[in-house]
């Protein structure tokens, strides 16, 4: 059973970090990009940032560009995310997804149960 596991999240004070943590099993992870996936109550998941298959090059959305960093070890099958800078816009819910590389949510396979991320200013 395909199962991927977020962890990291907390809260933190405006400028300051934190690393995500996503830990999958029950597939093949070199053969699918893992997305970064953050959402607010009463709205839309949005594309944070995309990690592809294989060669593992990296997109980001504008929002976070130059904060966020996203890297992998796929000797642990484990997907980060580097979050600097942050600001009290970036509090969301923090999925971890794995499918196709795309900040489209809908075309993602497997999902993590999410972490949240508390930004006070």
């Amino acid at each position: 059973e395909a199962q991927l596991v977020e962890s990291g999240g907390g809260l933190v004070q405006a400028g300051g970090s934190l690393t995500l943590s996503c830990v999958a099993s029950g597939f093949t992870f070199d053969d699918y990009a893992i997305g970064w996936f953050r959402q607010v109550a009463g709205k839309e998941r949005e594309g944070v940032s995309c990690l592809s298959a294989i060669d593992r090059d990296t997109d980001y959305a504008d929002a976070v560009k130059g904060r966020f960093t996203i890297s992998s070890d796929n000797a642990k099958n484990t997907v980060y995310l580097q979050m600097n800078s942050l600001k009290p816009e970036d509090t969301a819910v923090y999925y971890c997804a794995a499918g196709v590389f795309s900040g489209v949510p809908a075309i993602y396979d497997y999902w993590g149960q999410g972490t949240q991320v508390t930004v006070s200013s």
